[in-house]
């Protein structure tokens, strides 16, 4: 909402991947998200993302699904558009368990995450467990 205030005739895109689209509906007033910005869906492996569309998300899937990308950087919302991805073999989730579990270096040596984004995960504590 402060992007779209900042921005009021700039095109937004929200990347999300299926899992996370598919939950919306579980997300605080997640309609509002389609007048604040485009929805960019990446699909995951193992997820048949209009079969696993249950209604209302459904409902706006129909109305918005494009494949026009042209849509994307005239409007300045609204549109669902997918975006095939080559898929990886990991998971943020992945990411978080083994950062959690003090097994941050191994995953910069995997080539996971940039090693300023590991320095700012560790400088600040992120994803430590909780005593």
């Amino acid at each position: 909402a402060e992007l779209r205030a900042e921005m009021p005739a700039r095109p937004l895109l929200l990347l999300a991947g299926a899992d996370a689209f598919l939950g919306f509906p579980l997300w605080h007033r997640w309609q509002e998200l389609f007048a604040l910005a485009h929805i960019v869906v990446i699909p995951r492996p193992g997820i048949a993302l209009e079969r696993s569309l249950k209604e209302p998300l459904a409902a706006g899937w129909r109305r918005r699904v494009t494949t026009d990308t042209g849509v994307l950087r005239t409007a300045t919302a609204g549109s669902i558009y997918v975006q095939p991805v080559t898929a990886q073999p990991i998971s943020s989730t992945a990411i978080r368990e083994a950062l959690a579990s003090g097994d941050a270096r191994s995953v910069e040596f995997a080539g996971l995450l940039p090693a300023a984004v590991l320095a700012y995960i560790e400088s600040n504590r992120l994803y430590v467990p909780t005593r």
